[in-house]
């Protein structure tokens, strides 16, 4: 972690009592950051483990290579998500980081469900043909009502979800 660079001069007694509390404050700070991070790492390691046994193995095996040839958001596309009918029902009702977990969609959804949400979006279009990830931001705004700031958000982590992975 990076140092924070203090001044040399000696300080007042004042000075000295507002650094201990602003240590406290980046201190606790740092604390809740970590409960984030913890959090973060706990979706990486069971995001979407619902489609790894039945009823989705089956429906996903069935389904996987003809969604790989569609174009997201296109009517071939719903029809084939339409296709794969309870299982897929049974995935969007065991991973919260989808709209369609929350009764109220989007709205009920927190912080670290949208990291996870929009990193799946990522990481989606580079299964589907012609994927890219501000049309897949677009797609999404309209389907799931996403508001003007929300997608503006979601536009500036672009950068950052290309960082390690280029499409």
């Amino acid at each position: 972690m990076a140092q924070l660079k203090l001044r040399t001069k000696s300080l007042s007694p004042e000075e000295l009592e507002t650094n201990r509390k602003t240590r406290e404050h980046i201190d606790t700070v740092a604390t809740v950051i970590d409960g984030l991070i913890s959090e973060l790492n706990d979706r990486i390691v069971n995001h979407d483990a619902s489609k790894l046994e039945d009823p989705e193995l089956t429906m996903f095996t069935k389904f996987s290579n003809r969604l790989k040839d569609l174009v997201y958001g296109t009517p071939e596309y719903k029809k084939c998500l339409a296709d794969m009918g309870p299982a897929l029902d049974h995935h969007y009702a065991n991973n919260r980081h989808h709209p369609e977990y929350h009764d109220n969609g989007i709205d009920d959804m927190n912080l670290i469900d949208v990291l996870e949400m929009i990193a799946d979006w990522k990481a989606s279009t580079l299964r589907y043909k012609d994927g890219d990830i501000i049309d897949s931001i677009a797609i999404n705004k309209k389907r799931f009502g996403i508001s003007d700031q929300l997608a503006k958000i979601i536009e500036n982590t672009v950068p950052l979800l290309n960082r390690n992975i280029e499409k």
